[in-house]
């Protein structure tokens, strides 16, 4: 696991989703020094943002497959 931002733009949901588990698991446990942990929640952010990007594109082409095209309620 990279512990800075990084690029994630190529990852997976799953591989951003298992990743970020991953991140919020150490959060939890307390890092040693300030400096990991902002390391870590800058990557976390990061990875949560792709993750929402994914789920953002599959909901709007989900909408987009209905026989309404998304109107409905």
């Amino acid at each position: 696991m990279t512990s800075d931002a990084g690029d994630v733009s190529s990852l997976t949901f799953e591989q951003a989703r298992d990743e970020l588990v991953q991140v919020v698991a150490k959060l939890e446990q307390g890092s040693p020094t300030l400096e990991e942990s902002l390391s870590l929640w800058t990557r976390g952010e990061a990875l949560a943002a792709r993750c929402e990007e994914w789920l953002l594109g599959a909901k709007r082409r989900l909408d987009e497959a209905r026989p309404d095209g998304g109107t409905a309620s």
